[in-house]
């Protein structure tokens, strides 16, 4: 059994729990990266979302990502429309997989499925 102290059990708890602010370093990195695009905040995030739609990111990605277009201006219908943009380019089942990974990123409850009774 590892031993781990309380502020490193607490940083890694905040994280899990999509507390950003500890990421200070990295966030400071998101923005040196930005600055040095050209391109303003809200289209950043938006293309950031458009490659993680492509990549068949894993599901923290979108959370932050969505997070970040959020509070630079974006809207829910943008990041829709990102997806509609990217789907000739990237296929259905990436569209299809990145959906719900966006609806949960957005704070949206998954809808229900049916199970099939084979």
């Amino acid at each position: 059994m590892v031993v781990v102290g309380a502020d490193t059990h607490e940083t890694l708890s905040g994280i899990a729990t999509g507390d950003v602010s500890l990421l200070d370093e990295a966030l400071s990195l998101r923005d040196a990266h930005r600055e040095r695009t050209g391109l303003d905040g809200r289209t950043f995030a938006l293309v950031k979302i458009a490659a993680l739609i492509a990549l068949d990111a894993p599901p923290a990605s979108y959370a932050w990502q969505v997070a970040n277009a959020l509070g630079d201006g974006a809207s829910p219908e943008d990041i829709v429309a990102v997806l509609r943009a990217v789907a000739p380019q990237v296929g259905g089942p990436r569209v299809v997989a990145a959906a719900p990974e966006l609806m949960l990123a957005l704070g949206l409850a998954l809808p229900e499925t049916e199970e099939s009774g084979v």
